[in-house]
């Protein structure tokens, strides 16, 4: 599955990754930068994070939770997303 950002300068590839088959952390998410380095908000080009199915279905419930609240609430550092009213 691949999502688009920032008028395309940020694409995130998700999917499983078959040579870690064995590995619980599989399930990888690529974050690709395609734009002047001095634009960047990573410091590299392309970076990979990988995590568990549970992980996945955290971060995923968090992002549904705050699409669903209808609310730009500004989180701060440390917060917890699903502490959302």
């Amino acid at each position: 599955m691949t999502i688009f950002l920032l008028d395309g300068t940020i694409e995130i590839d998700i999917f499983v990754e078959c040579a870690d088959h064995d590995l619980e952390d599989n399930i990888c998410v690529t974050i690709v930068e395609r734009c002047a380095p001095a634009e960047r908000l990573l410091c590299a080009g392309e970076t990979n994070i990988f995590l568990t199915p549970a992980q996945a279905r955290e971060l995923g419930a968090a992002l549904l939770k705050v699409a669903d609240s209808g609310k730009t609430t500004d989180l701060g550092e440390g917060s917890d997303p699903l502490d959302i009213a």
